[in-house]
């Protein structure tokens, strides 16, 4: 019998429209080494890798009728130079033209006929660099069984570590009548989710009881919160376009240190607080009212290090990822009292949030902030649009340099995807010594995103300001 999807992968899929196109991307740039790098290097490193992780050779399959959630299935004309690609940009390209780019990608969705990721070279970057786009479909990334493409390619050092063992033979698709038959053999053991299944593919998602479900099957992942109160309304909350901008901000660690140590917090408060910061200036910017009790609500999910992990040291995550609610404190003017409300708040929250078990990211080598960016946007995607303004994923990467091939990777950025009605996502990542910024927002409601990317820099200096020399 085929690989059915969770119901949370199944979700995905339901959730996903022309404007919200449900996946997670990643922006690496490169240093380009002196023997070179192009895209024939870029598919060895990815076709040599290909069988760690079978879901990457695997298409969604629908079941006639809606009668069973879809099914996976090896794609027998798997073309791997379909999914691997190159653009370029005019020479000398800049990183605003690398940004738009971006923003162009990850506008469009997957094609839903064939395996849901696509990865793109970037060449023609000024100062000797490249880049590597990824994009990988959230009903893909589990954590568990399949990490992001994006993961999959970097390693410690400059050299492929792993060979293929062998040509790939994909497995027969069944026919439409199998699929009947085991759909029907699954809904005589549960014929309430047959149709749950067929409310959820017909666009009832949110008024089925699916949603309980997905919170309640979804491993661990996220933490239902049913008693949540409707987020405060404001801009980044309206009808979004299927048209995305995508603006970067980079700091650095040693910066969100001196802060931890200076106020007694953790370097995720000092983050929270500096996009606080950041959000309260673009809000005045634009005119809004903002009062000293004006609150955003983020939905921060979090990779959480196992208890014997140095937490001064943001290195390899440990096995467990938290999603948890922020109210923002944007109306407050000054930057240490925003810092104590934010760190007082992700205090209550640290009791009380559920964990999930993801050993398996410990057993991958590679780079595993993209897998768990892709956790956090699956948190925000089980999560009632109702009650959060604005999604931050915020994932500690390795602090040493880590390789595509022989080419050092130099910074890197979360690309995270739009949920209907969030015109903004925030994705960072540390990494080798940097804190780095990915904002994706909608094209039309958030035509000022590089405004907010450099005040986020303005506001780490404003904190920083707090601290004593």
């Amino acid at each position: 019998m085929p690989d059915r999807l969770s119901a949370v992968d199944a979700s995905f899929i339901y959730l996903e429209d022309q404007a919200t196109p449900m996946h997670v991307g990643g922006v690496a740039v490169f240093r380009r080494p002196r023997g070179g790098f192009d895209y024939n290097e870029l598919v060895r490193i990815i076709e040599q890798r290909l069988d760690l992780i079978p879901r990457y050779r695997q298409r969604v399959v629908s079941v006639p009728g809606h009668l069973a959630r879809p099914v996976w299935v090896d794609d027998a004309d798997f073309d791997l130079t379909y999914h691997v690609r190159r653009s370029a940009l005019p020479r000398p390209g800049n990183d605003d033209q690398l940004h738009d780019l971006v923003a162009r990608l990850m506008s469009r969705p997957l094609d839903p006929t064939r395996p849901l990721w696509e990865t793109y070279l970037v060449e023609g970057l000024a100062k000797g660099r490249f880049a590597i786009v990824t994009k990988t479909h959230l009903a893909l990334v589990d954590g568990i069984g399949t990490i992001d493409i994006g993961q999959l390619i970097l390693d410690t050092s400059p050299q492929v570590g792993h060979n293929s063992d062998g040509a790939w033979i994909p497995q027969r698709s069944p026919t439409s009548t199998r699929l009947l038959i085991d759909a029907l053999t699954d809904a005589v053991q549960s014929p309430r989710e047959m149709v749950e299944n067929a409310r959820a593919a017909a666009g009832d998602l949110f008024s089925s009881t699916l949603v309980q479900r997905i919170a309640d099957t979804a491993g661990g992942l996220v933490t239902a919160i049913g008693t949540a109160s409707t987020a405060p309304s404001g801009p980044l909350n309206v009808r979004i376009s299927p048209q995305r901008r995508f603006a970067v901000a980079r700091t650095s660690l040693e910066d969100f240190r001196a802060i931890r140590n200076e106020h007694n917090c953790t370097v995720n408060d000092a983050v929270l607080t500096t996009l606080a910061g950041a959000l309260r200036t673009w809000l005045l910017s634009r005119g809004q009212s903002v009062t000293s009790s004006t609150t955003l609500r983020a939905l921060v999910p979090l990779a959480v290090r196992e208890d014997e992990s140095d937490e001064t040291v943001p290195g390899m995550l440990g096995n467990t990822v938290t999603a948890k609610l922020v109210d923002l404190p944007v109306g407050e003017p000054n930057a240490v009292v925003r810092l104590h409300h934010v760190s007082h708040a992700m205090r209550i929250h640290n009791d009380s949030a559920t964990k999930v078990a993801a050993g398996a990211l410990r057993r991958m080598s590679g780079f595993a902030p993209p897998t768990l960016h892709s956790l956090g946007a699956r948190a925000a995607g089980s999560f009632s649009r109702k009650i959060f303004n604005v999604v931050i994923t915020n994932v500690p990467g390795p602090q040493e340099p880590l390789y595509a091939g022989n080419a050092k990777m130099m910074e890197m950025f979360p690309v995270v995807p739009l949920v209907r009605n969030q015109a903004l996502a925030i994705g960072v990542t540390s990494y080798d010594g940097g804190v780095y910024f990915g904002l994706n927002g909608d094209r039309g409601a958030m035509s000022d995103v590089d405004n907010l990317a450099r005040m986020v820099e303005e506001s780490l200096e404003e904190l920083l300001s707090t601290v004593r020399v």
